[in-house]
């Protein structure tokens, strides 16, 4: 068995209109946020998908809300799913932040983190996943990081080549988790340390 995953990124913020990362800031979506997170509600109406997982930044949280409003399916916050954390940087222009995430890949931003702790933390939530829903289709709404972290455990895409090019948007993205994903692998500690 596997668990199918879907994946939509949260919709268009008033900062991604000004051209801001807004990192792990809030964020609120903007009017046209607000009617493509209803879009992506019918989008995904009808897909069997047992549980919607998302973000705990609110333009994440306002998505997954908007988009349904009647709780179902169950919308569970996982703060595994933030975008990757700028530090000082949070809140300063897109471009800015664009031309130097390749510099970050292991060293984390200055009083941030670095794109390897997003794909760890992202590792975390899929081993969860893999163990609490195998059998099932999940969406997961979240951030562009989010996402090359998915590319790259999933697909096997490279880091340093996802970080070098322009994030393109899509009406989502779709992953399958293998079976055992869970399971130990060489070198991870032993889960019951003796």
């Amino acid at each position: 068995m596997t668990v199918e995953i879907v994946y939509e990124t949260h919709a268009t913020t008033t900062d991604n209109e000004a051209g801001i990362a807004t990192g792990r800031l809030p964020g609120r979506l903007s009017a046209r946020g607000r009617r493509e997170a209803r879009e992506l509600g019918e989008r995904r109406r009808g897909q069997d998908i047992a549980a919607v997982f998302t973000s705990d930044l609110h333009r994440a949280v306002e998505t997954a809300r908007l988009a349904f409003p009647d709780g179902r399916p169950p919308i569970h916050r996982d703060r595994r799913l933030r975008e990757c954390d700028y530090g000082d940087l949070n809140g300063h222009p897109a471009r800015l932040l664009a031309a130097w995430r390749t510099r970050h890949i292991d060293t984390p931003f200055p009083g941030g983190q670095s794109y390897r702790q997003v794909l760890a933390a992202t590792d975390a939530l899929l081993r969860d996943l893999a163990r609490q829903w195998n059998g099932t289709r999940i969406l997961l709404i979240a951030h562009t990081a989010n996402r090359w972290a998915l590319d790259c455990l999933l697909t096997g895409a490279s880091l340093h080549d996802l970080l070098g090019e322009p994030f393109a948007w899509q009406a989502g993205w779709y992953y399958t988790l293998p079976a055992g994903w869970g399971a130990a692998r060489p070198g991870d500690a032993p889960a019951h340390p003796r």
